[in-house]
């Protein structure tokens, strides 16, 4: 089981760069089901990393905060749901990322997701809002494990950034998807078109990465060293 759990561990960056690196070939390649092809991709890169953290075996006192911290995601995200691209998930996946590690950084904002979806309705853009929400708390904790945080305007340099990556996943997967035909004039004009939404969102979640980190990390460090859970 431990040599299970590390080796789907190794697979979980060659799963995440997976999803980009088939949407960049299926464009170039010009296929009539990027879309669909896309779509599997995300959804294999999903339950590795499902059954990467299954397999780790997490104690109750493990999951726990990771399951916390997702569902608090998710109902900040309903609850701003009158305030276009106004959302928490980004900021508190990424501070799960830096105070529990990258796989829980994942796990949150992939749970906020789907289990807001139940709200916002499910669809085939879902496992997409997974992956782009899990990336972010994913490469939250890739950064703070080389103390990039420790400065603070990296901190909210990779908010905002982390508002255009998100946009940038689901528009380019809305692009590959349904936009035809595929030039370079209707990629541009597709993502001109969602760029004041996600200069929207990255801006939020510099705001509540503002209001969220200090109190947050202090509060979460405390329960990670009462309970030894990295």
């Amino acid at each position: 089981m431990i040599r299970r759990a590390r080796a789907l561990r190794a697979l979980e960056p060659v799963a995440l760069l997976a999803v980009p690196a088939v949407a960049g070939l299926c464009a170039y390649l010009q296929l009539s089901a990027t879309g669909g092809l896309v779509l599997l991709v995300t959804l294999l890169c999903l339950a590795l990393f499902f059954a990467s953290y299954e397999a780790s075996r997490p104690a109750l006192r493990q999951i726990l905060p990771t399951a916390t911290l997702g569902a608090v995601a998710a109902a900040g995200r309903i609850l701003f749901a009158p305030v276009p691209d106004v959302k928490p998930v980004s900021a508190i996946a990424i501070v799960a990322g830096a105070t529990l590690g990258r796989q829980s950084g994942f796990m949150v904002g992939a749970i906020a997701s789907l289990v807001s979806n139940f709200f916002f309705g499910q669809g085939a853009w879902t496992p997409m809002q997974m992956y782009a929400w899990g990336l972010v708390g994913y490469l939250a904790g890739v950064l703070a494990d080389v103390g990039a945080f420790r400065r603070g305007w990296v901190l909210y340099a990779y908010g905002a950034a982390s508002g255009l990556l998100y946009g940038l996943l689901l528009n380019g997967w809305y692009v590959l998807g349904y936009v035809r035909p595929l030039t370079w004039q209707t990629v541009l004009a597709a993502f001109a078109l969602g760029l004041p939404l996600d200069a929207t969102h990255s801006a939020a979640t510099v705001g509540f990465l503002a209001a969220i980190w200090l109190p947050w990390r202090r509060a979460i460090r405390r329960v990670v060293a009462k309970y030894g859970l990295r």
